[in-house]
């Protein structure tokens, strides 16, 4: 036959359908795999290009409608011209409008000549189950030979019941291909009229619904001329199930049917002749090619059957040819069916039925397709799996080792590390996280032991070596390219299978036999082998997942196995399942999946948004066979615990959606099934199947919940797992989408007439949300709507059953194909409908993991996200909450100097009125401020709400309290602001009084002065004298009048009581009132520090504090003590606070302020008196009298918010962006310093602590290249420039000319600077009438001296600045004392643990729960043993989740679990530490430390575990970084 024609007609077609790109083999599975816009659109077939992946759409949704896709573009047009040619004769040109038809079958071969060889076995698979035949001998391509499918079809494994079985109730499983089954094979010559297809698929469909296995001319596109097809021989079998009066045959039967005449076909008629057992040529009539083709075969007799079609016309001549060919062959008469047409197809059917059971009876030998190789390449076929041997001869090495022992053996032998260490490990890890039962010792001696055991494992299981089957397998992983490596891990797989189903079928009849005898021992022994003994790639895959897992920097195989993530990450994406839980050891290995999955995030340039689905359910319901048909994959799937623990496989969105759906990946994670038998006898079973639950709904955006039985029971223990876990979820803010399958519900009227049932489900689901809010004690939840947004329309879905029919021989149910089909289309859509859902990419998926295992294994899911991804987005909003609140009181500071400048303005008037009026504006003002400013915050939180990042999702909980915070903010400025404007009122008031009474009887002494001596000549000596006299004598008469009207006002001091020490019960008291007594000294040494005026309101702070204090010891008192305390406590307060108003009455005291004055006064009086009237004198005065004492007040009240500034912008700013951060900084501080009395003081005394280690740190950055200097100076050039412009200003008149150049003008001038000047500084009103007392100069000389004074009074300022070097007292002296903004930024509440005495880590503090990210030994805190007297060594962490008891004066000295710590200190949350290492750094200080704190405490040194004595400080630091989440933040170097 000539290639041409055939080859062009091949790449015509390929062309016609759009597949020429595709040609030869380059089609690939990933490509069909990915997520694409038609995963959720399915659009119409316009043309024939589209009707290849219309095809391979439906396929890989298994619907048995895929091949009837024809694109319908002219279909209203043919109709119309079929109508208009209804009654033409000639219809020659009725095949025209076939034109751009496309034949199924030349689809289905064009597509398998395209795909790649996994792709071929894929599409071989999905229509195996749609009960398709399929392509046995592949026609030859433009350039190769016909082919045969060997590889295609290797993966498809098929189950039956013989009848010989039937009575044993036994099957056979066995790969379709491997299987010894006689074939029969169906041929045509020419243009048989009979459709040999059609006859076929009534054969194998008798007993069942009439299924078009083979493309016949009736079916839709059938009719089509074929153009590449002809040649094609395709397969399928019959395979019985059992039932006597239901099957066809008694065994399994292949039919082979070869497409176009054996004329055209001959070396594929030759084939099938020899290998079937017998062959049936349909035919009308022999001509002599046909009769020489037929003549020449062998062995005709027992092989060729002859059916012939009795017609009218030519049916004598046509029989004759026929009767020539049988007479020649001598073919018995039973070997020629005649179909006349007496016989539908149905009867002549069974005609062939019977037929072929009676060829059945004498069949002695058979050969299966994997054995028809030979033949195959005598007869110069080509064998697809020929490319392959060399990974086939690899896998068969495996192979043949497993065959030598039994699989259990080989696994200990060759795959050591997955077995009982692995288990034994798993086991002591939840143990420790746990520790319910401590064996009578201490929960942290065992916790130590438990440590060592794990220790002493890990070190066991490093220390092993790889095994020559490992070793082989991870070089052959290695070395192959990817394409070499899938056919290697193919092959793995196929022989692994087969070896398996050959174990298990043993195993199982020995069970069987077993059961009969009753023999226990022997049942149990095989039950567990039979659970042992699966062994697939998997297998292999988590031993190499476990030698890195157990693998160390310093091992000697580092090298090795340093590749191992990247090589398992290019599997993830080349389409292979990732082992994410460990189900027969019930662990997560999370360094080897960290590793491999960081590793795909490279790969796949940190672009790795992941939409993840998971499937849940009860064994057995179809939950991977779901996932399957949505999504075209393959999870391995059949009867009983196919799946162990959960696997996750990664498919790629295509470019065209990732755009709409905000993911780059979809992960779907398969797990074991519900309520396993072969877990249910284990005492722990139903806690594995929470935490499988809890595990994957915690990791997914979208999980669907399996319920394929009718059993309530098992129904309700599923819907209690997932509302258990749903519930918890809650908790934390994570709230995938849930959806409920129902399967085996086919009714069209289903979805009505099953609200009631959905109704009874909500109800159920009600019930349970009830119950499980119970356990976890949250009384608020009371329906499942409060924990999801569930909608019983929405969120439940009806799936019919899987099968049509009675398998093995029926085909998936389109129903069920479609069905599921809808059920992805609209889940997809519902996430595009979500522009704003963020997913999370590789690394925080990798967060959550990592916190959901380790939330499981100690069973307080709750807290620990908040020391993971809710920590890192609590610690962002906290960072920008510290921005915001800094905001907010910047602008209230800034403003509230300008206005309290406004109010000291007032004072030029005596009216008290004035003055009073002047605050009330002022404080009306700032109440308007303060709510603009608390407005906008509030603003600024929900706008930051609304952002995609930041993980705000799951901290939505927290915005009550957060919007709590700032209205407390708010309040507590406003009263501030008050206070402050009430005190300078006050004190203002009082000097002006005192200052302007002065002011008045001297300058009137002065004149008086002037008048007496105004003709007398006196030196300046003798004026001097003269004027001192006046100023003891009649000064001195005023300031006494001044005195007797000022009234003292002090605290009423009863005594100062003593705390006397032999009244103490204990040196615990001791030590109590000691720290209570500093810090409360402390607190007061603050106030005073302020020079503002302490009230009365102070007392009832402190005593609040004392109040506080003593309740936060948890110990036990005597009333006295308590009594005696607080007094000596106000005594302390008394004394300090009346230094500090002796120190405010030198502002105010009159005779203090004369004497200041005093030189000034000489100095007018002798120039007065000499008329020495010197304009750059009188400037001079006025500006160092009434300018510099201005200026410095304004650097002063300026320099506070600078210094603060300066700091939140320099490095330092990190350590203070929040409360979280603050209290890493400062504890690995104290580490690296090595300090003991620095540990004692931050224990003891944590407020003063902090508050020195924040005032130290300021010193030190102010010190640092002159910044204090730098920041004088910077506020200095701000208020000369204003002093200046307003200079320039005052010297002209409204109309812009300049002043008139008189004395007058002067006062003019000053006034008019007063005026500009108002809202920067203020110029005290009294220096200023000083300073013009007298005044002789004219106003233009007065201007030009005063700017050559201000310029001489920055050079003074700058100069002071630059030598001053006392940063102490100048912090001290500022209004706005920066020590104490930073401190109000990362001090919190104050509130400590009741137990270890740990500081609060919440933000803000105004916050309805504490908590604190480490706990340290109760000893630290001077917790003791009472009958040993040494410190207690042990955590509240641990304490509160064991069965230890505590007792304190909060419990009234009974002893309580600590498990109920909640009932006495509901504001606590103490978790489990978020790692086994987070309390290392303190572990390391008792140990460091351990005889010191004992000697301070005058106890006993802590009786420390061993594991305690062998921590590092590089471990203690590591362990304070895991558990403040600040990996990424600081890389510190010790």
């Amino acid at each position: 036959m000539d290639k041409r024609p055939e080859a062009t007609a091949l790449l015509d077609f390929l062309s016609k359908v759009g597949l020429e790109r595709f040609y030869p083999n380059k089609l690939t599975l990933q490509f069909l795999l990915e997520i694409n816009k038609s995963s959720i659109y399915e659009e119409p077939e316009e043309s024939a290009r589209t009707l290849p992946w219309c095809f391979l759409r439906k396929l890989f949704e298994v619907n048995a409608k895929c091949r009837s896709c024809q694109h319908e573009s002219n279909t209203i047009e043919e109709n119309d011209n079929a109508n208009e040619n209804l009654f033409e004769l000639d219809l020659t040109t009725s095949d025209d409008s076939t034109d751009d038809k496309v034949n199924p079958l030349d689809l289905i071969v064009a597509l398998f000549l395209c795909a790649d060889s996994f792709l071929q076995q894929e599409m071989a698979l999905k229509m195996s189950m749609c009960q398709f035949s399929l392509p046995l001998l592949l026609p030859r391509g433009h350039k190769s030979q016909c082919t045969l499918m060997l590889w295609a079809l290797r993966d498809i494994v098929k189950e039956w019941c013989p009848h010989d079985m039937s009575q044993s109730r036994g099957f056979v499983e066995d790969n379709i291909i491997q299987a010894n089954i006689p074939i029969y094979s169906f041929v045509r010559l020419k243009n048989s009229s009979l459709s040999k297809s059609q006859f076929l698929n009534h054969v194998l469909s008798s007993g069942q619904q009439n299924c078009n296995i083979f493309i016949h001319r009736d079916v839709e596109g059938g009719a089509v001329k074929r153009e590449i097809a002809n040649g094609l021989v395709e397969v399928c079998w019959y395979l019985p199930c059992g039932n006597e009066s239901f099957d066809v045959f008694p065994g399994p039967v292949t039919f082979a049917n070869l497409r176009g005449d054996i004329h055209d076909s001959l070396t594929q008629f030759n084939f099938l002749f020899h290998v079937s057992t017998a062959t049936f040529v349909f035919l009308d009539s022999v001509e002599e090619n046909e009769h020489k083709i037929l003549s020449s075969l062998q062995d005709v007799k027992s092989k060729l059957f002859l059916v012939l079609n009795r017609k009218g016309g030519n049916a004598r001549e046509e029989m004759m040819s026929v009767k020539r060919l049988v007479d020649e062959l001598g073919l018995p008469k039973n070997r020629v069916k005649v179909k006349d047409q007496r016989l539908n197809v149905a009867e002549f059917s069974r005609n062939l039925c019977e037929v072929i059971k009676t060829s059945l009876i004498d069949v002695k030998d058979t050969i299966s397709i994997e054995n028809m190789v030979g033949k195959a390449v005598e007869l110069d076929l080509s064998v697809d799996e020929s490319k392959t041997d060399a990974q086939r001869k690899a896998a068969e090495h495996f192979a043949k080792e497993i065959a030598e022992q039994s699989i259990q053996d080989y696994k200990k032998q060759q795959l050591p590390l997955q077995g009982e260490k692995w288990k034994r490990l798993s086991q002591l890890q939840m143990k420790e996280w746990r520790l319910n039962k401590d064996g009578g010792l201490g929960v942290e001696v065992s916790a130590s032991q438990l440590q060592e055991e794990q220790l002493k494992i890990r070190r066991e299981l490093n220390e092993s070596k790889q095994s020559i089957a490992l070793k082989s397998f991870i070089e052959h992983l290695s070395k192959w390219d990817q394409e070499k490596r899938d056919f290697f891990l193919k092959w793995m797989k196929f022989n692994l299978n087969a070896y398996s189903r050959t174990k298990v079928f043993e195993l199982r009849n020995k069970f069987k036999e077993q059961c009969r005898k009753k023999d226990v021992k022997l049942i149990a022994e095989l039950d567990q082998a039979l659970m042992d003994s699966s062994l697939g790639t998997e297998h292999y895959m988590r031993e190499m997942g476990l030698i890195y897992e157990f693998s160390t920097n310093s091992s000697t195989t580092a090298d090795e196995i340093s590749h191992l993530p990247g090589l398992a990450a290019e599997m993830l994406l080349d389409g292979y399942p990732l082992e994410l839980l460990d189900g027969d050891a019930s662990n997560v290995p999370e360094r080897w999946v960290t590793d491999v999955l960081m590793e795909l995030h490279k790969k796949v340039g940190q672009r790795s948004r992941l939409l993840v689905l998971t499937v849940l359910g009860v064994q057995s319901t179809g939950k991977s066979t779901l996932l399957n048909t949505m999504f075209g994959v393959q999870f391995p799937v059949s009867s009983g615990r196919c799946t162990r623990g959960a696997f996750m496989l990664f498919l790629k969105v295509g470019e065209d959606l990732k755009s709409e759906l905000n993911c780059d990946f979809i992960v779907l994670i398969d797990t074991e099934g519900l309520k396993s038998p072969d877990l249910a006898q284990l005492e722990d079973s139903y806690e594995h199947d929470n935490q499988l639950a809890t595990f994957v709904i915690g990791l997914s955006d979208a999980t669907i919940i399996n319920i394929a039985m009718e059993n309530a029971a098992e129904m309700k223990d599923v819907l209690q797992i997932a509302i258990y876990t749903l519930l918890r979820m809650k908790m934390t803010s994570k709230k995938p989408v849930c959806h409920f399958v129902h399967q085996n519900v086919s009714s069209v009227s289903a979805q009505t007439k099953t609200m009631t049932e959905r109704k009874h489900l909500l109800d159920q689901l009600n019930e349970m949300t009830q119950i499980t809010a119970e356990m976890e004690k949250k009384p608020s939840i009371k329906e499942f709507t409060d924990v999801l947004d569930y909608d019983m329309d929405k969120n439940n879905w009806n799936i019919p059953g899987l099968w049509h029919g009675t398998p093995p021989m029926a085909p998936v149910n389109t129903g069920y194909s479609e069905a599921v089909a809808h059920f992805k289309k609209n889940l997809l859509q519902t996430v595009k409908r979500d522009p704003l859902k963020e997913f999370s990419q590789i690394p925080e998926f990798l967060e959550i993991m990592r916190n959901l295992w380790r939330a499981v294994k100690c069973e307080n899911f709750i807290f620990s996200f908040r020391n993971t991804l809710v920590s890192h987005a609590f610690n962002n909003l906290c960072k920008e909450f510290s921005q915001w609140e800094w905001a907010f009181r910047k602008r209230i500071l800034s403003w509230q100097t300008q206005a309290e400048s406004g109010i000291l303005h007032v004072h030029s008037q005596s009216d008290t009125e004035a003055w009073n009026t002047e605050v009330a504006s002022k404080k009306i003002e700032a109440s308007q401020q303060i709510e603009t400013e608390e407005r906008k915050m509030k603003e600024k939180l929900i706008n930051y709400y609304r952002t995609k990042e930041k993980l705000v999702h799951l901290i939505e909980a927290f915005v009550k309290d957060v919007l709590e915070s700032i209205s407390n903010l708010a309040n507590e400025i406003k009263l501030c602001v008050n206070n402050k404007f009430d005190f300078w009122l006050k004190l203002r008031q009082q000097a002006q009084e005192n200052e302007s009474q002065m002011q008045v009887n001297v300058e009137h002494w002065v004149t008086s002065l002037l008048k007496d001596h105004k003709h007398c000549t006196l030196s300046e000596e003798q004026l001097t004298k003269r004027f001192d006299k006046m100023w003891t004598g009649s000064v001195k008469q005023d300031v006494q009048d001044i005195e007797s009207r000022q009234k003292m006002v002090s605290f009423e001091i009863k005594g100062d009581h003593q705390l006397d020490s032999k009244n103490d019960k204990t040196t615990e008291l001791q030590n109590l009132a000691e720290s209570i007594i500093h810090s409360c000294t402390q607190c007061v040494l603050d106030k005073v520090k302020t020079n503002t005026d302490v009230d009365d309101g102070i007392t009832t702070e402190l005593l609040e504090k004392v109040d506080n204090s003593l309740q936060e010891s948890c110990k036990l008192w005597q009333n006295k003590f308590e009594f005696d305390l607080k007094l000596h406590i106000c005594g302390i307060a008394s004394r300090e606070c009346l230094k500090m108003k002796e120190n405010i009455q030198l502002f105010t005291d009159p005779k203090q302020q004369l004497e200041k004055k005093k030189t000034r006064y000489l100095s007018d009086f002798l120039d007065l008196y000499k008329q020495r009237y010197h304009s750059l004198h009188e400037a001079t005065n006025f500006v160092q009298s009434c300018i510099k004492p201005a200026v410095e007040q304004f650097i002063c009240r300026s320099l506070g918010v600078d210094i603060v500034d300066d700091i939140l912008t320099s490095f330092h700013s990190t350590k203070y962006s929040s409360r979280t951060i603050f209290q890493y900084n400062i504890q690995k501080e104290l580490l690296l310093n090595e300090d003991f009395k620095s540990f004692v003081s931050f224990i003891d005394n944590y407020e003063i602590y902090v508050k020195d280690w924040i005032f130290q740190l300021i010193l030190q950055k102010m010190s640092a290249d002159k910044t204090l200097c730098k920041l004088k100076n910077n506020n200095l050039q701000v208020i000369d420039k204003k002093i200046s412009e307003a200079i320039d200003r005052a010297a002209k008149e409204e109309d812009g000319g300049l002043l008139p150049d008189n004395k007058e003008s002067i006062t003019k001038l000053i006034s008019n600077m007063h005026k500009y000047l108002i809202k920067d500084i203020l110029v005290s009103v009294e220096a200023e009438k000083a300073t013009l007392f007298q005044i002789q100069s004219s106003c233009h000389s007065f201007i030009s001296c005063l700017k050559i004074s201000m310029k001489d009074l920055t050079d003074q300022l700058e100069e002071e600045f630059s030598n001053s070097d006392d940063i102490t007292e100048t912090l001290n002296k500022l209004p706005i004392k920066p020590q104490d903004e930073l401190f109000k930024r990362v001090f919190g509440c104050g509130q400590q643990c009741p137990f270890c005495y740990a500081p609060c880590e919440a933000g803000g503090t105004e916050h309805k729960q504490h908590h604190a990210a480490i706990h340290w030994p109760q000893g630290l805190g001077r917790v003791k043993c009472e009958s040993s007297r040494r410190l207690v060594n042990s955590l509240c962490t641990t304490d509160v989740h064991s069965d230890r008891e505590f007792r304190n004066s909060d419990t009234k000295g009974e002893w309580r679990p600590y498990k109920d710590y909640t009932d006495y200190y509901p504001d606590w949350i103490i978790p489990p530490d978020p790692t086994i290492e987070a309390s290392d750094y303190w572990k390391y200080v008792l140990v460091r430390y351990n005889d010191r704190f004992a000697e301070e405490y005058k106890v006993k040194p802590a009786e420390v575990p061993e594991a305690w004595k062998r921590l590092t400080k590089e471990q203690a630091l590591k362990g304070l970084t895991d558990a403040f989440n600040m990996k990424n933040m600081y890389d510190t170097k010790l």
